[in-house]
């Protein structure tokens, strides 16, 4: 159970920052064609192959964890020879990091969405479309499970990963139940600090059971009921379901 207190402001998640610029003039939005963007890169062979190290290294490391898995496994997953992985990665630890890194990467783009200028609810609606999202991943929410467990370890090699991951996630989510917490009418008295802690507990766990039971367990419609116990609903409960792709999803 959560305990009231007072209203605390603390900072917005990064990609909120981003989008809270002075928008201009009388609170105009910035007009097209006032800084050009960036030409894409365009992919090379060595981003290619760089992608597919990765796929593999996240495949076998979501199989057998880290320390059972070498890097001469993940070159030859990948149709590499040993020297051509390390070509472009200089060692295991350095690939384990890229791997978690890079869905990070995605969750980023996902949460940001076209528009950086998103109300709180609009975000919980991106939140909750994750855990939808993960529920088509189960390599990569296999990889999380196995590999944060392994981490605990401090001489782990993403040991510093993880506790900067989760001092992150409670940082994002304390921000954004404590303002949805105010908007609410009546706003809600809990402590979203506490809150925040106990939403991403729920995540992790119902991770683990889903992994064992897949047909049992719905992990967006409890997290959903988790939330709306708080007082908080998404703007668009249907935004994201297990067997749709929210947009932006690679």
């Amino acid at each position: 159970m959560t305990e009231p207190r007072a209203h605390v402001e603390t900072a917005p998640p990064e990609a909120v920052r981003q989008g809270s610029a002075d928008p201009g003039p009388a609170g105009e939005r910035p007009r097209p064609g006032r800084a050009a963007r960036p030409e894409p890169r365009r992919e090379t062979k060595g981003d290619r192959t760089r992608a597919r190290i990765l796929d593999s290294a996240t495949e076998l490391f979501s199989r057998s964890g880290f320390h059972a898995v070498s890097l001469r496994d993940i070159a030859a997953h990948a149709g590499l020879t040993h020297a051509g992985l390390l070509h472009h990665f200089p060692g295991k630890e350095s690939l384990l990091i890229q791997v978690l890194a890079r869905r990070d990467e995605v969750d980023g783009r996902l949460m940001a969405g076209p528009d950086a200028r998103a109300t709180p609810e609009e975000l919980l609606d991106r939140a909750v479309a994750q855990v939808a999202r993960n529920m088509r991943s189960p390599g990569l929410v296999a990889l999380y499970v196995k590999i944060s467990g392994e981490a605990a370890d401090p001489e782990h090699p993403a040991h510093d990963y993880f506790v900067h991951r989760y001092r992150r996630l409670r940082r994002d989510a304390t921000w954004l139940l404590g303002e949805l917490f105010r908007r609410a009418d009546p706003p809600v008295p809990h402590d979203p600090a506490v809150a925040a802690r106990e939403l991403i507990a729920l995540v992790d766990g119902l991770q683990t059971q889903w992994l064992l039971e897949p047909e049992e367990v719905d992990m967006r419609e409890v997290v959903l009921a988790f939330l709306a116990q708080l007082g908080v609903h998404p703007a668009n409960p249907g935004f994201a379901t297990p067997d749709r792709t929210p947009p932006g999803a690679p």
